[in-house]
Formats: structure tokens, sequence, C-alpha cells
């Protein structure tokens, strides 16, 4: 048999000829609006093909040695810069005084000028080179009874003000305004500092700190350590002139642990097929507590899940991403700010949630909110407290196509096949039930 008749008696496709075709109305518009929905499916197929989405996944966090970031941006509307103080410890011992790098103190204007900003400060008073630079060469300043610090510019001498003060704090001693301190007289220290009673502050910025459990917080005066206590000279807070003391009034504009997510996902946070939520939000961002008592401590308990962004095509971005990234560099070779994004678009930050305290460090109860069983200790320090504790728990959000190209195709051709049989279906309906109601056919040649 030739092999033309082989494949002839494979055909599944029988043909008719051209006579036996009839071609009706009917039949042509079931043809045009069966087009229309084919095309109006395959641009769904394809949109859905091109579509990405989020998929987060849980998993242990196994890091270890890791630092973390936190970024800040706070207003204190009724106190000055001068006498606010950021420190930060932790679990392992480590602590940080009066933290300068990465922190910036912006001096605002008084509440009735409308808190406005008007200077840039560094976290002192005055300038040591001005303060230092007009004494005569032999000039060895007194420390008065305390050891002079290791960082001063004259070995064994106070020349400054601030190190006064430095060797006051080594000794856990209190400063006040520098009364009968020559160092001080001569910088103008109390006249200065009374010139700032009615401004505010903001203190923004970022630090790097351990990865474990621990606690930052901003509290008025110098810190020192008095045995096993952390402890903050108070006299120039709580003796204020000016009317109504001052006060922990603050405005939380911004609180992140880790980078900012980026623009373009950010912009998307919240939209239907993204796989993001309002929790991968700063849920402290533009808060506010406001007091009238000096003697009032805020504490914020955090706790802080890592959370993993890597987007679509990530690995591919990087060709060095299989032998480490920017995250695996050693701390100290990354600048502040650039922690936690990697060369591949990657970024590895951190999620919160937050519960939050205040009281009256004279004690007392809440009877004036209707809780009169609720007591409080007395005693404490003055000012805002961040608690922050770590997940063991990471959240990885993984952007991805929910389908491939080979899925894309076999949809195209179900759309095809599909729509056109129920086409030929509706059809033949059609046909049928106009014959039988005698109708007959509109024939077009």
């Amino acid at each position: 048999m030739p092999a033309k008749s082989r494949f002839t008696r494979l055909d599944a496709f029988t043909k008719t000829v051209e006579d036996a075709r009839i071609r009706t109305t009917s039949g042509g518009i079931v043809t045009i609006a069966s087009l229309l929905i084919v095309f109006w499916l395959v641009w769904g197929e394809w949109a859905d093909y091109r579509k990405v989405v989020v998929s987060p996944e849980l998993i242990v966090d196994k890091g270890r040695g890791e630092k973390m970031e936190i970024h800040l941006n706070i207003s204190f509307p009724r106190i000055p810069c001068e006498l606010l103080t950021l420190d930060i410890m932790d679990v392992s011992g480590e602590q940080q005084v009066g933290v300068k790098h990465g922190i910036n103190k912006v001096q605002l204007a008084p509440r009735s000028q409308g808190s406005h900003p008007i200077a840039l400060s560094s976290l002192d008073l005055h300038n040591e080179a001005d303060a230092a630079s007009h004494l005569a060469p032999d000039y060895c300043g007194n420390c008065y009874g305390a050891p002079a610090p290791p960082t001063v510019q004259k070995a064994g001498c106070c020349q400054t003000c601030e190190e006064v003060r430095e060797a006051y704090a080594s000794v856990s001693w209190a400063f006040g305004r520098g009364e009968n301190v020559e160092q001080c007289e001569r910088e103008h220290y109390s006249e200065k500092l009374d010139e700032q009673r009615e401004q505010g502050c903001r203190i923004e910025g970022g630090f790097r700190v351990n990865k474990v459990i621990g606690n930052f917080h901003i509290a008025p005066g110098r810190s020192f350590s008095n045995g096993q206590m952390h402890v903050h000279d108070l006299n120039n807070y709580l003796e204020s002139p000016v009317a109504g003391g001052h006060t922990f009034t603050h405005e939380i504009h911004q609180l992140r642990f880790g980078p900012q997510l980026p623009d373009g996902l950010s912009s998307q946070i919240g939209l239907s097929g993204k796989g993001w939520t309002s929790h991968h939000l700063n849920p402290l961002d533009d808060t506010s507590q406001a007091t009238d008592d000096p003697a009032y401590n805020y504490m914020y308990f955090v706790k802080v899940v890592s959370t993993s962004y890597l987007p679509l095509g990530w690995e591919s971005k990087n060709p060095l991403n299989k032998l480490g990234n920017q995250n695996e560099l050693p701390n100290e070779l990354i600048p502040l700010g650039l922690h936690g994004r990697g060369e591949d678009g990657s970024v590895e930050t951190h999620q919160y949630s937050v519960t939050s305290h205040k009281r009256s460090l004279g004690g007392g109860d809440d009877s004036a909110e209707g809780h009169k069983e609720r007591l409080h200790a007395r005693g404490g320090i003055p000012g805002i407290f961040f608690s922050y504790d770590i997940s063991p728990m990471k959240v990885i959000n993984r952007e991805s196509r929910p389908k491939t190209f080979t899925g894309f195709l076999t949809g195209v051709c179900a759309v095809i096949g599909g729509t056109l049989t129920v086409a030929a279906a509706i059809d033949r309906g059609l046909y049928e039930g106009a014959r039988r109601a005698g109708i007959g056919k509109v024939h077009l040649r």
C-alpha cells in the first residue's frame, strides 16, 4: 500500500467539499463573537503570565553574629537638644553611651513659634576647638578632683567644659550647670543652655546594634554607670527655669529596623495580588504622646521579625550571588544606611510589632483612666525607652510568576479550542432550531 494511503487512514480531521458547506447569518455573528471572546481570553492569559506575585515563606532564622540597623526620627518640642542623650545596651553586655556617630540633633523653635527647625547641631552645646583655641600653650585646666579622661587634648588636663563634664561622668559625679568651673564660665555654658530652654529638638539618624535582645533610650542628661546601675545626671532637666518644666512629649515620625523597602514596592503595598499587607509598614510611624509631667516615662516593647525581600530574577542579577553578597561582608566595611541591601536588588530588613506603656515616676494608679486597681512603681528615669526582642523566625517574601511560558501556551490552546467548540455547538443549535421552526436558512455565497 502506498505511504500516502497509510497516512490518509490516520487523518482525524475529515474534510467536506465546498459545495456541501452552508453559510448562515447566525453563523457569521457567532464567529465574530467567538473571535472577540478568544482575543479577550488570550489577553487575560497573557496578563496572568506576566503577573508577579509575592509568596511568603516562614523559616527558622539561622543567622549568627549579625548586626541590625535602627533608624529613627523623633521630635521633642519641650526639651532642648543639649539635655538629650541617646544610649544603647544589649544582653551581650555591649553599651553605647552618648551615641553621636550617625545621629543628628536638629534644634526646633519654641512651640509658640511653630516648632520649625532652626539649626543643625552636634550632640554638644559648644565647640571644643573654638573653646581651646585661645588658651596659652602652657595652660592646664583643672579637672576638679576627677581624673582626666583619655580623650583630652592635653594629657592630665581638662582644657574645655566638655572635658570637665567627661571627667565627672567617668567617676559618676553630677555636673549641673558648671557653676564655679572656670572652663564652663569661660565658654558661657550656663548662659547658652538657658538660651535653649524654650527650644525643642528632633533626633534623626541611624545606628547599628547587635542582633540580640537589647534596648535604646533617649533620656535627659549625661549618662554614666554607678555600680550595676545605669543612671543619668538629671539636675539640668529637673531644675528648669521654664514654666511647667521640660517634659518628654514626643512625636515619632519614623522608627524602622533595617533598610526601607524599595519605593516601587512600597507604593504597591496593599494592592491585590502583591501579597503585601499593612503589617509591612512601621506601626510607630506618625504616632505621638503628650504629657505635662516632667517625671514621666514612656516604654515601647518591640518584637522584631527578620524579613527578606527577593525580587524577580534576583539569582541572575548578581553573578556572585552563590558565593556571597554584600550582606556577607564584614559590618565595618558596609556604610551606615546600606546594610541589608544586596547588589541583586534583595533587601534584608525587619518587621516589628509593638506594645507601649507609660507611667509617672511618682507612682500612683490609673484611677483617672478608670483602672484604680492598676498601680505603678515609684522611681526611674524620665524619657522614652525602646526594648526590642528578636524573633527566632524569619519571613522570606519571594517574587515569582505564577505561570510558566509553557503554561501560557497551554492556556492559549485551551482558550481557542474551547471557545470554537462552544461556538460550533451554539451555531448548530441555532441552525437546527431555525430549521425546525420552518424559518429556513439564508445562504450567503
